[in-house]
């Protein structure tokens, strides 16, 4: 298969958004070459926000989880498929009602944006990851859907890494209700070019002048390379060299971590 030649110019980039688990961090531990690269960016002055699809942690959650491992990351560096899911809600029906499975993370950003809580005849059922998730939660939800609620998945992801293995995620979750209602989710988080276009918006950058940089062809270089990005695949996380043989498109670069984004900057700077 022939490999893409392409180089991307750091330097010249003016906007960075990055995934996080499997490029930032995995579970509790950073990744190698990560505070470099976050010096790197503030160094430079470049712009970056961390996306990331797990729609159960606030900013303020994801702000304190780096903190714990020694990075100080404010929280305005960071939008989640929970915000991304909360804007879409507010852009198609403000002042909406929904019944929601998820956590913290979720319930504040549709708070945050107006949304009400609503268990009797809500607009739309809006599922997250959640421990608040059980079979009493999913028939409520289901017979929410035949009534006329529309089914909102906070993002696509099957299933996400645990230490012992994969827990299931969103997709997996509202997978059930779909089947039972005959009736198809819409997804707000990563691949969806929504999530990316506020992402850029953020950072006040025009898409040719950003670099998405995640460790999944699946959510993170799909959705920058549709997006008009550059994209990076990083090793750090859940693929692997033969992992690009499995698909029909390429990321613009393949790096072993983040760490390899500011020393391959400052080996071409000097």
């Amino acid at each position: 298969m022939n490999m893409r030649k392409s180089i991307i110019d750091f330097n010249e980039k003016k906007g960075f958004i990055c995934d996080m688990d499997g490029v930032i961090y995995h579970g509790n531990q950073i990744l190698p070459g990560v505070p470099e690269f976050i010096q790197w960016l503030h160094d430079e002055k470049k712009e970056y926000l961390f996306l990331t699809n797990n729609s159960g942690y606030t900013p303020r959650e994801l702000n304190q989880k780096l903190a714990r491992m020694g990075l100080d990351v404010s929280e305005e560096h960071f939008y989640t498929s929970a915000l991304a899911t909360a804007a879409f809600l507010k852009e198609q029906a403000a002042g909406c009602s929904a019944f929601v499975i998820g956590e913290a993370g979720l319930l504040n950003a549709l708070y945050d944006v107006g949304i009400t809580m609503n268990d009797v005849n809500p607009d739309y059922v809006v599922v997250g990851e959640g421990r608040s998730y059980s079979l009493d939660t999913l028939t409520k939800a289901t017979n929410l859907v035949l009534k006329g609620a529309k089914l909102i998945g906070a993002n696509s992801d099957v299933s996400g890494p645990i230490e012992n293995g994969i827990a299931p995620a969103c997709r997996a979750l509202i997978a059930p209700i779909e089947m039972a209602t005959g009736t198809q989710a819409y997804f707000c988080g990563k691949p969806n070019p929504l999530m990316m276009r506020t992402g850029l918006n953020m950072l006040g950058c025009h898409s040719a002048e950003a670099v998405m940089v995640g460790d999944r062809m699946d959510t993170d270089v799909i959705s920058g390379m549709e997006s008009g990005m550059s994209t990076v695949l990083v090793l750090s996380g859940c693929s692997t060299k033969d992992t690009l043989k499995t698909y029909a498109y390429l990321p613009t670069m393949v790096l072993n971590g983040v760490g390899d984004i500011a020393s391959t900057a400052k080996a071409k700077e000097e």
